[in-house]
């Protein structure tokens, strides 16, 4: 029975017709390209809090449930920027730790407290 198969095996092997697919030839790009530059200008999303816990994103006065949204905007303007909390010395660690989840779940690797 081992030898029938052999032998069939061989048939199939030797009447096969192997067809040459067509298809296109590509030229892949080197990797001469020059690499790419950081941006010198690259600004930090700065987020203030204030003595009496208002918060305060590029000069303007945000609304607590909107810090996630505002983070996320200007993140997309610029993903490499970090978010840097700067929170007066009277402030509560509330709305601390609310602007520090807001900015990881906007999805911000680089989040710093600043120091007065």
């Amino acid at each position: 029975m081992l030898d029938v198969v052999f032998i069939m095996l061989i048939f199939f092997i030797v009447t096969a017709t192997f067809v040459k697919e067509i298809g296109l030839d590509l030229n892949q790009p080197e990797d001469d390209q020059p690499p790419k530059t950081t941006n010198p200008d690259k600004q930090s999303i700065v987020v203030k809090i204030t003595s009496r816990d208002r918060i305060i994103i590029g000069n303007r006065n945000v609304d607590k449930d909107s810090i996630r949204a505002n983070i996320e905007r200007m993140h997309a303007e610029d993903p490499e920027a970090p978010v840097i909390i700067n929170p007066h010395p009277d402030s509560t660690s509330e709305i601390f730790v609310a602007v520090w989840d807001a900015a990881k779940l906007a999805g911000v690797q680089k989040v710093q407290l600043a120091s007065q």
